[in-house]
């Protein structure tokens, strides 16, 4: 790969990786109005429908278009041009086939689906979220192809304007329904229908942009159907199974949580709720995953089999940075919302309900946070198919804990459940990596005096901040507002200050981070000349 070559993936990979934390920040952040205005019960609704959504966005965004821009890369080396005939109508003609399946299945078996999840009232806002697969062909191709030419702008974009056009509408629709008091389960169609008009709007960019600056050929050539499919059915499921972790959790709550709250002793509208309460700790997960993997990610682009065969130590020390960062941060962001999460629950959803069970919850966060960043690395390793088959398995885990667990201990089965399975996935992502590289010696290499030394001092302070501020700070939501936001960003800077002094970070990965030489000098001390 030729310089420019280069230089275009890495900006490329950092544009996708900020417009990827722009949307994953934006995907949290909504929820949270949403059942602010909407309820639990509101709330419920939405997220018994959410995972079929971001199933589909998934496959948009990054299965499909994974798998075309690897073939279209492939026509590069071989020096094909990229055929409208041979390339782009077939391509669109499989996308078509096989999204157009999911959406006759979806749409035909609704009330089936409905009834499984024990509401059958879902019915028409799961038949209204099938028409968000016709849309796929659109995005997908276009993404696929820009990517393939190192175009990573209009997936960029896309993927944003999207995210906001659905964010906007979801909260007018809720509002709207709230001010009216019309029918709750409306509020699931509408966020079908936000799904939809989000990606209509990316189909506009994408199609923009296409007019705009594609290029292709009229030739044609022999149409290698079997590799088409091959391809884009297993390639690009499986690429978009490697984003689907949290997602798979969600489906099998979306399946599993209602009926078994209901054999816990809960009537249908208690469970509903209480589903909709275990709900809220989905947001707080994805924000805090979102932090405690970004940078990790950010780092990973780069890295390929090659690589490591070509330069194995700095290989090394990029994978072990990279899952160093992650594990430091996420345990940071554990500790901590767990131990504000009673002032975090009143000040988000309104009240305490549920801050025992979503405390358990909570912890899925470090594991979640791991596993995503160790299945991107396995994902750069070429080892796509694996790190499928282990996300299926933390989901066959998590639907029978699910059902084991609620019926004798209601929402706090389902997050024990959770945190096992992801436990799980950890276990078998890391066992994999460790087979892959074998030197990485992750927690040999960890700093764990620096560690508890960090966590102790951010905990100390957090709880000696709670036992000094007054309970009135509790009952006006600005006050907690101005408390929970002071104790968070103030408990990070402690703790990353804690980690610095306690030297968790060698001076070779603290240069790796913005601002390295800031750092650097606090980690070495007032003396330094950084």
């Amino acid at each position: 790969m030729g310089g420019n070559e280069s230089n275009n993936l890495v900006k490329g990979a950092l544009i996708l990786t900020l417009a990827g934390l722009i949307s994953k920040v934006l995907s949290a952040g909504y929820r949270i109005p949403l059942q602010n205005l909407t309820g639990d019960i509101g709330f419920y609704i939405y997220q018994q429908i959410y995972p079929f959504l971001g199933m589909a966005i998934v496959l948009a965004l990054y299965g499909f278009p994974s798998a075309i821009s690897k073939m279209t890369t492939e026509f590069h080396v071989q020096g094909k041009p990229i055929s409208m005939k041979s390339f782009y109508i077939p391509f669109f003609f499989i996308l078509l086939i096989i999204n157009g399946a999911i959406f006759i299945f979806m749409y035909l078996n609704a009330t089936g689906i409905a009834a499984w999840m024990g509401d059958k009232n879902l019915t028409k806002a799961l038949q209204t979220t099938a028409f968000v697969f016709l849309i796929i062909p659109f995005t997908a191709l276009l993404r696929g192809v820009f990517q393939g030419n190192y175009q990573m702008r209009p997936t960029a974009l896309s993927q944003v304007g999207e995210q906001l056009v659905r964010v906007f509408i979801i909260i007018t629709a809720a509002v709207i329904l709230v001010n009216h008091q019309g029918n709750i389960y409306v509020i699931g169609q509408a966020g079908a229908i936000a799904a939809i008009a989000g990606a209509l709007v990316a189909a506009i960019i994408l199609v923009i942009f296409f007019i705009k600056k594609a290029t292709w050929s009229r030739e044609h050539y022999a149409i290698p159907w079997g590799y088409y499919w091959k391809m884009l059915l297993f390639f690009g499921v499986m690429a978009a199974l490697n984003h689907m972790i949290l997602l798979v959790i969600q489906l099998a709550d979306a399946f599993t949580l209602v009926p078994g709250l209901q054999d816990f002793g809960l009537t249908q509208v208690a469970a509903m709720e209480a589903k909709g309460i275990f709900d809220r700790g989905q947001p707080l997960i994805q924000l805090c995953t979102v932090i405690g993997s970004s940078f990790a990610l950010a780092l990973i682009p780069n890295l390929s089999r090659q690589k490591l065969k070509q330069h194995p130590d700095e290989t090394y020390h990029f994978v072990r940075s990279a899952l160093m960062f992650s594990f430091y941060l996420t345990v940071g962001a554990t500790i901590g919302i767990i131990l504000i999460f009673p002032e975090t629950n009143s000040l988000l959803f309104l009240n305490q309900s549920g801050t025992d069970s979503l405390r358990i919850l909570m912890f899925s966060i470090v594991f979640c946070s791991l596993a995503i960043t160790a299945t991107s690395i396995l994902q750069s390793l070429d080892r796509i198919k694996r790190t499928a088959f282990f996300i299926l398995t933390a989901l066959f885990i998590k639907w029978i804990g699910n059902q084991l667990l609620v019926p004798l201990f209601g929402i706090t089965g389902s997050a024990i459940a959770t945190v096992l399975a992801l436990v799980f996935l950890c276990f078998l992502v890391f066992r994999a990596l460790r087979i892959e590289l074998p030197n990485l010696c992750l927690f040999k290499k960890m700093k764990w005096r620096a560690l508890v030394g960090a966590s102790g001092g951010m905990a100390v302070y957090v709880i000696g901040l709670d036992w000094i501020v007054p309970d009135s700070f509790y009952i006006d939501r600005f006050l907690l507002f101005v408390y929970v936001i002071f104790v968070a960003l103030s408990g990070a800077v402690l703790y990353l200050f804690l980690l610095l002094k306690f030297h968790a970070f060698t001076e070779k990965q603290l240069r790796m981070l913005p601002y390295a030489s800031f750092f650097i000098r606090v980690q070495r001390g007032r003396n330094s000349h950084g």
